[in-house]
């Protein structure tokens, strides 16, 4: 099944065990629905850092702020669609 344009998005930081967490989950959900998904790093995107810090992981469907901390995967998938 070929995947679309990225309807997640991931907004993480280097070495947080969170977004490692998070990643796994869409990573996941995203492969079973054949979605395709994108990851930001805050360390790169100061204007992420700004909005998002004390959020971080936060996760984006279809560019609306989804979830942050933790993806529950049964919610995910609802929102997806799956």
């Amino acid at each position: 099944m070929p995947v679309s344009l990225p309807r997640v998005t991931l907004i993480a930081k280097p070495g947080c065990h969170l977004c490692d967490d998070a990643r796994a989950v869409i990573e996941r959900v995203t492969a079973d629905l054949g979605v395709g998904w994108v990851e930001h790093s805050i360390a790169d995107e100061p204007a992420l850092a700004e909005q998002y810090w004390e959020q971080i992981p936060v996760t984006l469907v279809d560019g609306r702020q989804h979830d942050y901390w933790r993806v529950d995967e049964a919610r995910l998938r609802a929102a997806l669609g799956g």
